[in-house]
């Protein structure tokens, strides 16, 4: 009988002790492993169904011992708190604009310059060029590049016509607070912008705290803001990448089979979602015409602004990126250009 219960008693102490390391941050219980990945991405939105095509196939390939949970919509934070959350292990992953990877990688946001490219042609040729080296400076930085999942090509929105450099003037144009690369293009431009965290722009737009901000037509869309605006410069200020990452703590927890499917759904979702990401910038436009926006051309000053806005190119080599990487990326631009 003693020797039953003692039987019960280690089984009893082995099943506790795994359920303890199931639940804390380095422990994988046999049942699989939940990674938690949040986003500020709304849910409804194309890239919320996307990712949860993604979940379902990462789920399908590895028989359900990798499950992928997303929290939409800034319920974990702006992009900086999800940063933290992921590195205390709280969050495992984030779906990510340029302003959070320039935080885990300043160098990334050289993709982000103003005026750099023209089309998605050039996009897709420099982004395929340089994934293999972004790819291994997050993983040095403890993150896993599972690809691209871009914003699109950003314009100014306004409350008053924009179409020369002097209407910038007075201008209350939102700023995400503590982007570099915006307050270097804003400095440049003679813009004093109000820093904001972006779950916070709504509501100074209807209280008048600002009257312009910067966005593609579809973000302007899922975030509502476009009710607040009357007018749209054509001209493209600049691109917005993004991407999905794996705490790379978490990726390492999983068999060489589960990595390969995560890498394979990564790569598959991404691309869908850019193609549909692209599709609902040019619907959105019509969305916006349709909710009474002007849209309105620069007209003699947009050289002017432009090169203010190159300008910033070669000030911030050395601070996010270095003269090297910036000027191989112009150079694969431009390879790209006369292809």
């Amino acid at each position: 009988m003693k020797i039953f219960r003692r039987r019960v008693f280690v089984l009893m102490s082995a099943m506790v002790l795994m359920g303890v390391l199931c639940l804390l941050p380095s422990g994988r219980c046999e049942a699989g492993l939940r990674l938690k990945i949040a986003t500020l991405a709304p849910d409804g939105t194309t890239w919320m169904n996307v990712m949860k095509e993604l979940a379902k196939e990462v789920s399908s390939k590895t028989s359900g011992k990798v499950q992928l949970k997303f929290y939409s919509g800034g319920v974990m934070g702006d992009e900086g708190d999800v940063i933290r959350k992921m590195r205390f292990g709280q969050l495992h992953g984030g779906g990510f604009t340029g302003r959070g990877l320039g935080e885990i990688l300043p160098e990334e946001r050289v993709v982000e310059l103003p005026f750099l490219f023209a089309n998605y042609n050039e996009v897709d040729c420099v982004q395929k060029k340089l994934y293999g080296h972004l790819s291994q400076a997050f993983a040095k930085k403890g993150f896993i590049l599972l690809g691209w999942a871009e914003a699109g090509f950003v314009y100014v929105f306004s409350n008053r016509p924009i179409r020369k450099a002097a209407d910038l003037k007075g201008v209350k144009m939102w700023m995400w607070e503590g982007d570099p690369l915006a307050k270097a293009l804003f400095k440049a431009n003679g813009i004093v912008p109000v820093p904001l965290d972006l779950p916070n722009v709504l509501t100074s737009m209807q209280t008048g705290l600002i009257d312009a901000v910067y966005s593609t037509p579809y973000a302007m869309v899922a975030f509502q803001w476009h009710t607040r605006v009357k007018y749209m410069v054509k001209t493209k200020l600049t691109y917005a990448s993004g991407a999905i990452l794996i705490s790379k703590k978490e990726y390492d927890k999983l068999s060489s089979d589960e990595k390969q499917a995560l890498q394979n759904a990564g790569a598959t979702y991404t691309k869908k979602l850019n193609r549909l990401t692209r599709k609902e910038n040019d619907d959105a436009i019509n969305v916006l015409k349709k909710s009474g926006i002007q849209l309105v051309d620069l007209k003699e000053d947009v050289q002017t602004i432009k090169q203010k806005s190159t300008s910033i190119y070669t000030k911030l080599a050395g601070q996010l990126y270095s003269k090297e990487l910036l000027d191989k990326v112009m150079g694969y631009r431009d390879g790209c250009r006369q292809k």
